[in-house]
């Protein structure tokens, strides 16, 4: 942690600390994001130490230092989306510091958030979605293993941190269904087709059993998805399956677990799905992280209207 002034911490770092306990017990946050805020505003707490700008007097912080810190992101060519990252890091750390009556006012609050570049999320066509399903062999184990993890990705659109958190618990193979702990740990619950339930169901009966004694019974879940030492197989060790298949089944390199998030939102929505649902099944806080699929799917969109609606009249080529 950054000081200043000698072996004493500053007033910033005694801040932050009471910032990590409240992001972890009061708003329990993930891990994940706790070290996000928490290396934001360290390199923010950095910036503010080489420049003497107001590390020992909090209030001396006001918008215009904000931006200025904005500025030496920009110009050492850190992308949009990160430095709107770091900005919403610090209106949560101030609106924390005003709510604990520390500030009179969240000086990054009146600061504009960087308009991020658009970028349309990759995805699988239908047909390579299926040769990617279609890739792992079934005759051994880690192929069972690896085949119901790429169908339950293209089944639900789950992220590859829900993934690798799922349990035996969590799944539901008679009615297919499966609770997944999404972003905040907000439980919702998600569908697995019938291709899913099958490629799980052959998963878990060849799966290997580590230990069936005492301190196994005392675990309370059971990991669904094991590595090779028999435990829980990591997002790391899942994005290294999914990249496996995709070199097996000669698809464009870059496709990643989120590609198939994407496809999973894409093929639904193509498919003549409400955007409502989409964002319920992705776990959308937000209808409009949810509206980027219909850039994707305009041409489908223009067919329907082309179908449906009296006027269209669009000439066929």
């Amino acid at each position: 942690m950054t000081r200043t002034g000698g072996s004493k911490p500053s007033p910033f770092d005694a801040y932050l600390a009471a910032f990590e306990g409240y992001l972890r017990d009061e708003k329990n946050v993930s891990g994940h994001t706790l070290r996000n805020y928490i290396s934001d505003l360290r390199q923010f707490h950095g910036f503010l130490a080489a420049r003497q700008l107001g590390g020992r007097d909090l209030r001396k912080i006001d918008n215009r230092v904000i931006r200025h810190y904005l500025a030496h992101l920009h110009q050492k060519r850190r992308k949009k989306s990160s430095i709107g990252r770091k900005l919403a890091s610090l209106r949560a750390f101030f609106r924390y510091l005003h709510r604990e009556r520390v500030l009179e006012a969240n000086p990054a609050r009146v600061v504009a958030t960087p308009k991020a570049d658009q970028k349309h999320p990759r995805f699988l066509s239908v047909d390579d979605a299926f040769r990617l399903m279609q890739a792992p062999d079934t005759s051994c184990e880690s192929g069972l293993r690896d085949r119901a993890i790429l169908e339950v990705f293209y089944s639900t659109g789950i992220r590859i941190s829900e993934l690798s958190g799922l349990n035996e618990e969590s799944i539901d193979l008679g009615v297919g269904l499966m609770k997944v702990t999404g972003k905040g740990r907000k439980e919702r619950i998600v569908i697995l087709g019938s291709h899913a339930v099958d490629a799980v169901q052959h998963y878990l009966k060849g799966k290997s059993r580590v230990d069936d004694g005492p301190a196994a019974a005392a675990v309370a879940h059971t990991p669904l998805f094991l590595n090779r030492y028999g435990r829980r197989l990591g997002p790391r060790g899942v994005r290294r399956v999914v990249e496996k298949y995709v070199r097996a089944a000669g698809l464009p390199p870059g496709i990643s677990p989120h590609a198939l998030r994407h496809s999973f939102a894409t093929h639904l929505l193509d498919g003549g799905a409400d955007l409502r649902a989409i964002q319920e099944l992705l776990g959308h806080a937000s209808l409009s992280t949810t509206q980027k699929y219909t850039h994707l799917s305009m041409g489908k969109l223009m067919e329907v209207y082309d179908r449906a609606h009296p006027r269209a009249r669009r000439k066929k080529k």
